[in-house]
């Protein structure tokens, strides 16, 4: 396993980012595809032994069992100071937070109240003192930024947080941000967790700059799309089928993007490799990027996300991969 610091942290984080949305109680939240805790086991223990030790949740994952799963597994196979945690506040458990799955006032955004409600409950599922890396999950238009980041500072300064990073939003969103956090001595955003893959690049525009110049470490969700880049255009699978999300991302630009997908796939045949290892080397590659979060499944998953790090790709082969890309409208913030 590779090693780099988070951003311009003095954090130690593995070069990969165990992504652990896909564990959790498949029968809880949103998330039928999930692995429950006897599935998920033997792939998270593989991938802390093999060296990472960097791993994200959120509180909303399978309404909770994710957290639950994951703090049990910690345990279980790692020592707690040994591991990079993060997790997420912003959307609710599971069906808007009722049986009814209407939204209860406060169970959800960004608000004083939902950020320390929030963070004891995910630490309690976790069965932590603290997580290293607490992540608002998307932007609260509900709630005025400054009284988000005064939160965010209070959870820090009480412990129960060691570092803060936000997830995907608009470039003057989390730059606003950072000024009214700077503008008042409160605790600033380290990371950003945004959507980044050969299928997805608006990135690139904004964001991705904004975050190298201000020494905000990266790290990209869906790196090989939720599975799009690991295999042939067309080529299904159970995941792909039930996911209502990846099919919001990605059905709509299926036909330019079948290009990109190509381009993978031949790249792959002539090195040999399996098509993930190309797609998440690209993304290893960009600048600025501390840790790609990877989402497994499989033990394979899990070999072929690691053996990318040792892949460079060519010059003449990122131009390959990047010159069928076309503009794409705006996916993954609210």
């Amino acid at each position: 396993m590779k090693y780099t610091k988070l951003g311009s942290t003095g954090l130690d984080i593995s070069r990969l980012c165990l992504g652990c949305m896909t564990f959790g109680d498949p029968d809880a939240g949103a998330h039928p595809w999930t692995l429950g805790e006897a599935d998920s086991r033997p792939i998270f223990r593989s991938a802390i032994e093999q060296g990472i030790n960097f791993i994200d949740t959120a509180n909303s994952y399978s309404a909770g069992t994710s957290e639950v799963i994951v703090g049990k597994f910690i345990r279980e196979f790692a020592k707690r100071d040994e591991i990079v945690l993060a997790t997420k506040v912003y959307f609710p458990l599971s069906g808007g937070g009722s049986s009814s799955g209407e939204t209860k006032p406060n169970d959800r955004g960004l608000s004083r109240k939902a950020i320390m409600s929030a963070i004891d409950a995910s630490l309690s599922r976790l069965g932590t003192d603290y997580v290293d890396l607490y992540q608002i999950h998307r932007w609260d238009y509900n709630t005025p930024i400054a009284e988000t980041m005064e939160a965010l500072h209070d959870v820090v300064k009480a412990g129960k947080a060691r570092y803060i990073g936000a997830s995907s939003m608009f470039a003057w969103q989390f730059a606003k941000a950072q000024e009214i956090a700077s503008r008042n001595g409160w605790t600033k955003f380290v990371s950003m967790q945004n959507h980044v893959n050969l299928l997805y690049r608006e990135e690139e525009r904004e964001m991705i700059p904004l975050c190298q110049d201000l020494g905000v470490g990266l790290m990209p969700w869906s790196p090989l799309a939720r599975g799009r880049l690991t295999r042939p255009f067309g080529a299904q699978t159970s995941r792909i089928e039930k996911d209502s999300v990846g099919t919001a991302l990605y059905d709509r630009t299926k036909e330019a993007d079948s290009k990109v997908i190509d381009a993978v796939e031949r790249i792959a045949d002539a090195r040999g490799v399996p098509m993930a290892q190309v797609a998440l080397a690209w993304v290893l590659a960009k600048r600025s990027v501390s840790a790609p979060i990877i989402g497994v499944s499989k033990a394979s998953q899990l070999t072929d996300s690691i053996s990318a790090l040792s892949i460079e790709l060519s010059n003449e082969e990122k131009r390959n991969l990047e010159v069928e890309y076309v503009p794409h409208e705006i996916a993954g913030h609210q």
